[in-house]
């Protein structure tokens, strides 16, 4: 965002945190939006990486639906853990059964040698080297 970052002021997105901060007059609206229009409220949640010890550097992302009360009372907890830790503990109980959405990457139409991981033929093999060979 910045061409030269030391001579910069360093003030990329200090008007828009300004106009989206907590209680200010656009934050407002969006919270009574969503109380008037949504049916369903999500929260997006993601997990603190770098605790974990490996060397992915990228969060896991997730969006939890909140379930329970009406949009008001829902919107009102969602709020509430806003820029939050929340533990597992305090969402889920020891043996709860929960139901869960899980949506894969997906790689299209792929060849045997993506999808079953088999080594590639030789350089000179006759009609492609990404078979499998007898």
């Amino acid at each position: 965002f910045y061409k030269n970052w030391y001579k910069s002021k360093k003030k990329a997105f200090s008007k828009y945190s300004k106009e989206k901060a907590v209680g200010s007059e656009h934050y407002n609206t969006e919270i009574d939006r969503i109380k008037k229009y949504c049916t369903v409220v999500r929260v997006l949640a993601h997990t603190q990486i770098h605790k974990i010890g490996v060397t992915q550097k990228k969060a896991h992302l997730m969006e939890i639906q909140v379930n329970g009360g009406t949009v008001a009372d829902k919107l009102a907890f969602s709020v509430k853990l806003f820029e939050k830790k929340v533990p597992v503990a305090n969402v889920f109980k020891q043996d709860e059964m929960i139901d869960i959405i899980g949506v894969t990457k997906g790689h299209g139409r792929e060849g045997v040698t993506t999808r079953w991981g088999t080594s590639r033929l030789p350089r000179k093999t006759h009609k492609g080297l990404r078979k499998v060979a007898c």
